[in-house]
């Protein structure tokens, strides 16, 4: 049965997927038909007892499968909408205060008077006087080495101000470069203050359309997006042509700024920054908008979706031993979330699993799948009753994250002024081993009867807790605080841990106390100074008592309530542990890939024809799928000749199995409907052969030939 011709090439590296379509010849849709009266006892035998068999098993696959896509694409949304809320929360004070200034200069340059239309349109400027040349300037620090992460950042600043009524253009560094010149900058500026397709570079157009109807009423506002990169004669020519017709189009510009105040002068000529009148904002700190983004994302995960130790370890060397950009952040965030979804069977179950208010979570015992107790998250509680499992899993595992997130930023907060990042502690607080080695001392002291029975972790030594430790580190920095920021913090733990009684609680008496004790600090600041002097022993005695409190309150609340996702049944569903694939996705080995994806194409096309286990060459192949495991035969070198030999031999192989296939069949009604084989021709095989060549070339695994071996190509990769 001759079908395909085609194969799949997948690159491994995401950014770079490319495939040679497969397609399927017309002798797929006909059955095979054996000739007399056995035939029909083998039809008979092979009837619909096989189809019926797997028609179930079939459509509760795709039924998953379809959930799982569907799921993927919900949490992605989530997570990116997430991201950009938080983002656009993180720069909302400096928008504010950048569409505050822009206004004010607008007023200002009105004040100066507007011209009429005559002489706003004229080919020639109006200004004379030095000081009204010059140019309102923000000068916007992005505080990033890299300005990848601050794309976005211009273009909700730029809707911004747009929906604040301002005419707005966004230009890039390509626009400024030495090849495209002011001309390039000035038509990008056009046609997005203009919105119509101008290729004509001139600046009186913007004048007569600004002086008509109502366009005069709002500032022109151009923003550079990265200053560092522009070809600074450009820039400087842009901003000098700009000066003079500043009073016709009350022109203001935002340049971003990627390293210091004084880039500017640097880049723009000394005529140039005579005409800029900058102000400076700056943007919220990467460190700030990492924080955010982990909390968010992470430590809160918005869309149910959770990541492992090991997980965590890779993603936070992504960040700093890269380019440290929150976009390769992001990047192997999403990663990892197409992994999960793509090798977890079960992951079709996360909606019902973390939507409390959704019906699946209500329906749960019902819903949930047999497999997810063979899980070995699950192996300790098999005893009990499934329906029990069923229903106590999916609530105590949001309740046990809940908790954990909760204990997460409590830290967080006692740590931020030692400068603690976030995705330290939080890879931290996902080690199931230091969860281990904190209960192994503390479980050991109390009986069987009283251990909680949810508490699973993942096999470790036991042994004393490490001191050297970053949420160790944390917890000792609460004994040295002072008073007053104590007290502090104590007001953030009170309001993070606001839903969470076990915790509130305990936070609450604390705060009581640290209030007692405040009240009565100003009460020994208005005695006399012989009683100050009597009692300050005994008030440094009750503030270090309060610190040791604190201490042991947080110290608490680690041990006892932040339980890592590892150590929580059912995980596997809604957690992504396999660090492996997550590497090979994002660093990836493209040449193997394609390599494989050739040798193995039955695996993608699931085609009947092509063998399943063996790897023979067969003429239903796609045609560089068959040179390919040809060119397996072959050492470094490969003969030309012999080559297209053996891929003739194979090709006219196929030819010669229809014929004969058509002179066996008894039936010349059925002789008749069956369409003839196409005529393969010694042109029409050559042209394929080189055509397969190319390809193979072009994916990096062949070396045409050189001057020296005209009749040799080179293979290029070795070793599976």
């Amino acid at each position: 049965m001759a079908v395909c011709s085609g194969s799949l090439i997948r690159v491994g590296k995401v950014p770079f997927p490319f495939y040679v379509l497969h397609k399927a010849s017309d002798c797929q849709q006909r059955v095979k038909k054996p000739v007399g009266r056995s035939s029909r006892k083998v039809k008979v035998n092979l009837s619909a007892s096989l189809a019926t068999s797997d028609e179930g098993e079939m459509q509760d696959d795709q039924l998953h499968e379809n959930s799982r896509m569907k799921n993927f694409h919900n949490a992605w949304v989530k997570i990116e909408s997430t991201i950009k809320d938080v983002l656009h929360n993180i720069n909302a004070d400096v928008f504010n205060e950048v569409d505050s200034w822009v206004h004010k200069s607008f007023d200002s340059i009105c004040s100066n008077g507007k011209p009429d239309a005559n002489k706003a349109t004229c080919a020639y400027p109006i200004v004379t006087d030095v000081t009204a040349k010059q140019i309102f300037t923000a000068l916007v620090v992005m505080n990033n080495m890299e300005f990848v992460d601050d794309l976005q950042t211009f273009a909700d600043l730029g809707t911004h101000l747009q929906s604040h009524g301002c005419h707005v253009a966004n230009l890039s560094s390509v626009d400024f470069s030495v090849k495209s010149g002011i001309g390039g900058c000035l038509r990008s500026l056009l046609r997005q203050i203009l919105s119509s397709s101008i290729d004509v570079a001139d600046i009186s157009v913007l004048a007569s359309w600004y002086i008509e109807h109502d366009n005069y009423k709002h500032p022109v506002v151009v923003i550079i997006e990265d200053m560092d990169r522009c070809s600074g004669p450009v820039l400087s020519d842009f901003i000098l042509m700009l000066s003079e017709w500043v009073i016709k189009i009350p022109v203001i510009l935002i340049l971003g700024v990627a390293t210091t105040l004084d880039a500017s002068k640097s880049i723009l000529t000394s005529k140039a920054v005579q005409h800029l009148s900058p102000s400076k904002f700056f943007l919220g700190s990467p460190a700030d908008r990492l924080d955010a983004i982990i909390k968010a994302v992470l430590v809160k995960p918005c869309s149910g979706f959770l990541v492992g130790h090991k997980v965590a370890g890779f993603i936070r060397n992504c960040f700093l031993r890269q380019d440290g950009t929150l976009t390769s952040l992001v990047r192997a965030v999403k990663m990892a979330l197409v992994q999960h979804f793509l090798m977890e069977p079960l992951s079709f179950a996360v909606n019902g699993l973390l939507d409390e208010e959704s019906e699946e979570s209500t329906s749960v015992a019902e819903a949930w799948p047999k497999q997810a107790f063979d899980l070995p998250s699950c192996s300790r509680r098999l005893s009990e009753p499934k329906s029990e499992v069923a229903l106590d899993g999916p609530s105590k595992m949001i309740e046990v994250m809940n908790l954990w997130s909760c204990v997460v930023l409590c830290l967080h907060e006692a740590g931020k002024k030692q400068k603690t990042t976030l995705l330290d502690l939080y890879y931290e607080a996902l080690d199931p081993k230091l969860y281990n080695l904190r209960h192994s001392d503390h479980l050991e002291l109390k009986p069987d009867s009283q251990r909680p029975s949810w508490i699973q972790g993942i096999n470790g030594t036991s042994s004393k807790m490490q001191k050297g430790g970053l949420i160790g580190q944390t917890t000792r920095q609460v004994r040295d605080l002072s008073p007053a920021a104590l007290l502090q913090l104590v007001e953030k733990w009170s309001k993070q841990t606001d839903g969470f009684i076990e915790i509130h609680e305990k936070v609450k008496e604390l705060q009581l106390q640290e209030k007692i004790e405040d009240d009565t600090l100003k009460e020994l600041a208005n005695r006399s100074r012989r009683q100050t002097i009597r009692n300050s022993g005994n008030l440094d005695r009750s503030t270090k008592t309060l610190n040791d409190k604190a201490a042991a309150l947080i110290s608490c609340m680690t041990r006892d309530h932040m339980q890592p996702i590892e150590c929580i049944p059912f995980h596997e569903i809604v957690c992504f542990k396999n660090v492996d694939k997550l590497q090979a996705a994002l660093c990836g080995d493209p040449r193997r890939r394609i390599q494989l994806d050739l040798l193995e194409c039955h695996n993608f096309l699931k085609c009947s024809c092509c063998g399943k286990s063996s790897n023979a060459p067969s003429s239903s192949m796609h045609d560089t799928t068959l040179m390919y495991t040809l060119a397996q035969e072959h050492g470094d070198l490969i003969n030309l000749h012999d080559w297209y030999q053996s891929f003739r031999a194979i090709i006219f192989q196929k030819t010669v199995k229809e014929r004969h296939r058509m002179k066996v069949s008894p039936s010349p009604k059925k002789r008749k409907m069956t369409a003839e084989p196409q005529n393969i021709t010694e042109a029409s095989v050559q042209a394929r052969f080189c055509r397969a060549v190319t390809e193979l070339q072009i994916t990096g695994l062949l070396r045409m030939p050189s001057k020296r071996r005209p009749d040799f190509v080179q293979r290029v990769a070795f070793g599976l």
